[in-house]
Formats: structure tokens, C-alpha cells, sequence
């Protein structure tokens, strides 16, 4: 009778372990690798005055990136930036939008040095297939030559997005 009721009491945990497991391993995080090209679409400035080359700006920023995983998706950004020269911090709140109307919401923060962004983000929300993502990311860019008529800079760089999403 003792036999019996260890071997209960051990398929039981066993049970539970293999539930515990199964679980943590459907809510583990994803890595997604990116590439991606954006641009300004509009951009207004004021010069503070306090120190030559200081201007506070408010840009809206299109983008296309492309994922590791075959995924394409578009991007609507909007910062605010408090420069010196070209150099200083940028806050920008970016939706990425899928094929299929999901979205990923981040808050970017981004130090522009030199005139190349460093970047790294907090996913605030999600909609459809990512409703419930956490996250971060980061990512870095390179300036391309601004043409004539172009409202401000365009960056072409690569990412990463270190997500999870809750359980089904």
C-alpha cells in the first residue's frame, strides 16, 4: 500500500513538473533580428539661443524594416529631440505595424553622438497576435546623404526586439 501511494505521490510530481516546464518554455523570450531604412516625413525646429547650434526639435519619422524570420512591417515614429550640435538625447514612440495589422508598440530612447542614433527600447503594447508583449531592444543606424528637399535625416540600421508574450 505504501508502494502505491509513493508512486502516486511521484507521477504526481511528475506531472506537475512537466506542466511547470511546458509552460515556461511557451513564455520564453523571442529574439528578433531586423534591418530597417527610415525616414523624415516631417520636421519642425526651434533654435534655444542659449549656445550656438542648440535646437529643440519634433520630427514624424516613416520606416520600413525588414525581420530575420521573413516578417516585413512599416513604422509611424514620433520624437522630440533636444540637440546640440547634431548631438544629444531623442525620446520617440514608434508603432510598427505587421501584414497582418498587428502592432508593436515601443518607447525609444536614443542618444544621437556624431550623428549616429544608439538606441534602446521599451515595448509598451501590442495589439492582435502580440496583445500582452513585454519587451526591449535596441538598435544602431547609420545617416545617409540628406537629398535636396528632404525634411531632415534618413537612417538605415539594424535592430533587435527581446520579447515575450503571454500564454494562450
Amino acid at each position: 500500500m505504501a508502494t502505491r501511494k509513493s508512486l502516486w505521490i511521484f507521477f504526481g510530481i511528475l506531472v506537475t513538473s512537466v506542466w511547470v516546464l511546458a509552460s515556461a518554455t511557451q513564455a520564453g523570450a523571442e529574439t528578433w533580428k531586423y534591418k530597417y531604412y527610415n525616414y523624415a516625413e516631417k520636421r519642425e525646429s526651434a533654435s534655444v539661443g542659449d549656445v550656438e547650434g542648440h535646437a529643440l526639435y519634433l520630427t514624424i519619422r516613416r520606416a520600413f524594416l525588414i525581420f530575420e524570420n521573413g516578417e516585413v512591417a512599416t513604422g509611424l515614429g514620433v520624437s522630440t529631440a533636444d540637440l546640440i550640435k547634431n548631438s544629444g538625447p531623442i525620446l520617440q514612440y514608434l508603432t510598427i505595424t505587421f501584414g497582418d495589422g498587428s502592432t508593436i508598440i515601443r518607447k525609444d530612447q536614443t542618444i544621437f553622438e556624431s550623428g549616429a542614433p544608439k538606441q534602446t527600447s521599451e515595448i509598451i503594447k501590442g495589439t492582435g497576435r502580440f496583445e500582452g508583449i513585454k519587451g526591449t531592444g535596441t538598435s544602431r543606424g547609420k545617416p545617409l546623404k540628406l537629398e535636396s528637399g528632404e525634411v531632415g535625416p534618413k537612417l538605415i540600421g539594424e535592430g533587435t526586439l527581446t520579447f515575450t508574450l503571454p500564454s494562450k
